[in-house]
C-alpha cells in the first residue's frame, strides 16, 4: 500500500529545528566559482563580487566577535540584500555565502525564520541564534507586515550582537519599479540596520523557464495510482486530504513531513478553494523544491492551483514562486519517467 503524507505527524525539537537551517541539498556543493554570470546581465557578475566581498567582511566581524575581550560588546554585523527576480542565481550566492562562513552558521527562508519564531518563542530564537557568524535569509518577504516587523526587530537585535545577514528578495523581471520599492521597503522596515545593508539588484531570466515547455498535462487517476505503486518511497493523496492535513500541522513541521519521500503523487488536484490553503501549500511547495522531490499530479495542472485572482493579490510573488517551482518538480517527474 502506498504511503500516504495525510497520515505523518512529525514531531521536531528546538535542537532539531535550529539544525535543519542548512541550504537545500541541491545547493550542498555550490560555490562562488561554480556560479556563472550571464554574460548580458552584468549585475550578475557584480553580485558574485559583493557576495565574496561579504564573506570577507563577515568574517572579520566574527573574529572580533570571537576575541581577548570577550566581555566588551561585539562589533555589530554587516549586511547584504540580494533583490531581483525568479530563477537569476540569489539562493546560489547565499548558499555560497554560508559554505564560506565559520560557524555556527543558519541558511532559512524567510517562511522557515517565522515559522521557528512561532514554534520556538522570540526570546529563544534570538538566543539560539546570537551566537552565530551569520543568517541567510533566502526569499525575504514583505506581504505580511506583522511577520516582517517580528523578523526586522530579530535581525536588528543579532546584528547588534554581532550577527551579520545577508538575505534575498524575489521581484520579477518585468517590474523593477516594484522591486526597487521592495528593497526600500525592507531596509525601511529595519530602520537600525538600514545605514550597514548594501543593497544589489541581480537580473536575468528564470532559468527554471528557460527553454522549456509548459506545465504538464494532469496524470490520469489511474496512472498516477500506478506510478506511485511503482515508485519506492512514492506517497500518494488526495488533493482534500492533503490540505485538511496540512491545516493540522505547523509548518515548521512540512520539511520533516516530506523527508525521505522520493516522489509525491497528488489525486484531483483543484485551484485552491482559499487563501488559507494557498498559502499552506506555497510552504509545502518550497519544502518539495528545496528536497529536489518530483510531483505527479491528477485533476487541474498546477498552473491552475492560485486563482487568478490570488495572484493578482498580495501574496503575487509567493504564488508566482510556488507555481515555477512546482512545474520545475513536475517537469522533473515527467523527465525521469520517460
Amino acid at each position: 500500500m502506498v504511503a500516504r503524507l495525510s497520515d505523518k505527524n512529525p514531531v521536531i525539537d528546538a535542537d532539531t529545528l535550529i539544525g535543519e537551517l542548512v541550504p537545500p541539498s541541491m545547493f550542498d556543493e555550490v560555490s562562488f566559482d561554480s556560479y556563472i554570470p550571464d554574460p548580458n546581465e552584468p549585475s550578475q557578475a557584480a553580485a558574485v563580487a559583493a557576495a565574496r566581498n561579504f564573506v570577507e567582511r563577515a568574517s572579520k566581524v566574527r573574529g572580533g566577535k570571537r576575541g581577548f575581550f570577550r566581555k566588551s560588546a561585539p562589533p555589530q554585523g554587516i549586511g547584504l540584500y540580494l533583490d531581483g527576480g525568479f530563477g537569476v542565481g540569489k539562493t546560489h550566492l547565499l548558499a555560497s555565502v554560508y559554505h564560506s562562513m565559520p560557524g555556527p552558521k543558519a541558511f532559512a527562508t524567510f517562511g522557515e525564520v517565522t515559522n521557528m519564531v512561532g514554534a520556538l518563542g522570540y526570546a529563544d530564537t534570538l538566543a539560539r541564534l546570537s551566537d552565530h557568524s551569520v543568517l541567510c535569509i533566502d526569499e525575504f518577504e514583505l506581504d505580511d507586515p506583522g511577520d516582517t516587523m517580528v523578523v526586522s526587530r530579530l535581525l536588528t537585535e543579532l546584528s547588534a550582537r554581532g550577527v551579520s545577514i545577508v538575505a534575498t528578495s524575489n521581484t520579477l523581471p518585468g517590474q523593477l519599479g516594484e522591486g526597487r520599492f521592495a528593497a526600500q521597503d525592507f531596509l525601511r522596515e529595519i530602520q537600525k540596520l538600514s545605514s550597514i545593508f548594501e543593497t544589489l539588484r541581480v537580473d536575468g531570466p528564470d532559468y527554471r523557464h528557460r527553454d522549456l515547455p509548459p506545465a504538464p498535462e494532469p496524470a490520469s487517476n489511474a496512472d498516477l495510482v500506478a506510478q506511485a505503486e511503482a515508485t519506492p518511497g512514492a506517497t500518494l493523496d488526495s488533493f482534500d486530504d492533503l490540505t485538511a492535513h496540512l491545516a493540522k500541522l505547523h509548518p515548521s513541521k512540512y520539511k520533516a513531513l516530506v523527508d525521505g519521500v522520493s516522489l509525491v503523487c497528488i489525486s484531483d488536484v483543484r485551484p485552491a478553494p482559499d487563501q488559507a490553503v494557498a498559502l499552506r501549500l506555497v510552504a509545502l511547495a518550497d519544502r518539495l523544491y528545496d528536497a529536489d522531490i518530483p510531483v505527479v499530479v491528477s485533476g487541474a495542472k498546477l498552473d491552475e492551483l492560485f486563482t487568478p485572482e490570488m495572484v493578482a493579490g498580495g501574496y503575487r510573488k509567493k504564488y508566482l514562486r510556488a507555481t515555477s517551482r512546482l512545474l520545475a518538480l513536475s517537469r522533473f517527474a515527467e523527465t525521469a519517467a520517460s
